[in-house]
């Protein structure tokens, strides 16, 4: 077999894996049922729920996440927000609806301690502060429908995990929103199998999202709480994980319908949000080289192998493959299908399926640069903090 037909073979073959393990994921990852007229559980109805919210600096989102949240359904909500240290009108604008509501109620943050990540310092604080036995951790961008919390609730209860999380219907509308932030359902689905993640309690199976983390409140405080993860960026990742790791099921939830988000506001917030996580996801040490050659020669060497072929055909006219071109328009045709598929299930740009390619190059350009930065001992400032990359010790998981 030729090189060329080598290439193309291995591209196909990791092209295919990834499709059929997003399609069997595809049947798996459902919403949460609704919950019962009379609640869940043995008879009774479901627990209340304190919904908590970091807030930094965050006067643009704050009002609308709570409205969101108090129009809650079908369980008793209390919300808490900590007001970290903001620099604007957070704080004013929560008091304001506090002083309406008396569901909501304003704290205030402490120093950040040496050694803790902001987010997780106010998350561990709020837990702390929080009446109820449930605990929902959403963030400040995240807007919720009526439904949300109770059907939360109700898969918590059903499920016996001792986390469920979910990833809130992306809203994308700057060019490199578009094109970065609707690989996130693709990475979890194409490369998790979350069949495995149900039937173990390995660590290295926990995934979430860290807008919207739901946990019970006895299990979080065995593990340490958000302690556990004290130094980590990526508590979508880590937390989860934690909780695996210290002998807790966790469990995953499409929450598409049912939450909305828009986490970055321009080019500048997507490349440095997502590189501030990196170094915990797929740019870990033992993470990145694997997960380049996935991508690469699954999703983006069948496009460029293409490419090759349609200004040098009599590369491709011979050898042991009987027809690579065939072969190499079939995996273009399932890699595309399959990002299509996603953005119609997800209600994501159909036009950032069609640059799959381009968006996975990006992609692998931040997971580079956040390495190299790592190496170079180079820190990285989100919402006025500067942080220097953590590892796995560091994050305590």
């Amino acid at each position: 077999m030729s090189v060329l037909g080598a290439l193309t073979v291995a591209s196909a073959v990791l092209a295919a894996l990834s499709t059929a393990l997003v399609f069997r994921n595809l049947a798996v990852f459902r919403e949460p049922a609704p919950a019962s007229p009379a609640g869940d559980g043995a008879g009774g109805t479901l627990p209340p729920v304190s919904v908590l919210i970091p807030a930094r600096d965050e006067e643009r989102v704050i009002g609308d996440a709570i409205a969101s949240v108090l129009g809650t359904r079908g369980v008793d909500i209390e919300v808490v927000v900590l007001d970290d240290d903001s620099g604007d009108a957070t704080a004013a604008i929560v008091a304001g609806i506090a002083a309406r509501d008396p569901r909501v109620r304003l704290e205030r943050g402490r120093a950040l301690p040496s050694g803790w990540c902001g987010k997780q310092h106010a998350c561990a604080r709020l837990a702390d502060l929080a009446s109820h036995s449930i605990l929902l951790f959403i963030d400040a961008d995240v807007r919720l429908e009526p439904e949300a919390v109770a059907r939360a609730s109700s898969a918590l209860e059903r499920s016996g995990a001792a986390l469920v999380s979910g990833f809130p219907r992306q809203l994308v509308v700057t060019p490199l929103e578009r094109l970065l932030i609707p690989l996130v359902h693709f990475l979890l689905l194409a490369y998790l199998p979350i069949d495995a993640m149900r039937r173990t309690r390995l660590s290295g199976f926990g995934a979430g999202c860290g807008q919207f983390m739901m946990v019970r409140r006895d299990a979080h405080e065995r593990l340490g709480g958000h302690g556990a993860i004290r130094a980590s960026l990526h508590d979508g990742l880590r937390l989860p994980r934690a909780f695996r790791a210290a002998g807790f099921a966790t469990e995953l939830v499409d929450v598409t319908a049912f939450a909305t988000c828009r986490m970055y506001r321009d080019a500048g917030e997507v490349w440095r949000g997502l590189r501030k996580n990196a170094i915990e996801g797929i740019a870990a040490p033992g993470v990145l080289g694997i997960m380049s050659v996935l991508l690469v020669v699954g999703q983006v060497l069948p496009f460029a192998l293409l490419g090759l072929a349609s200004v040098r055909p009599e590369g491709f006219a011979t050898g042991a493959v009987e027809s690579p071109l065939s072969l190499l328009v079939a995996t273009c045709a399932l890699v595309l299908g399959t990002r299509v598929a996603l953005a119609l299930r997800f209600g994501s740009p159909l036009g950032s399926a069609l640059l799959h390619p381009l968006g996975v190059v990006a992609l692998l350009a931040i997971q580079w640069e956040a390495r190299l930065r790592s190496l170079a001992g180079l820190t990285d400032s989100w919402k006025g903090r500067a942080y220097a990359s953590v590892s796995r010790r560091d994050t305590g998981s």
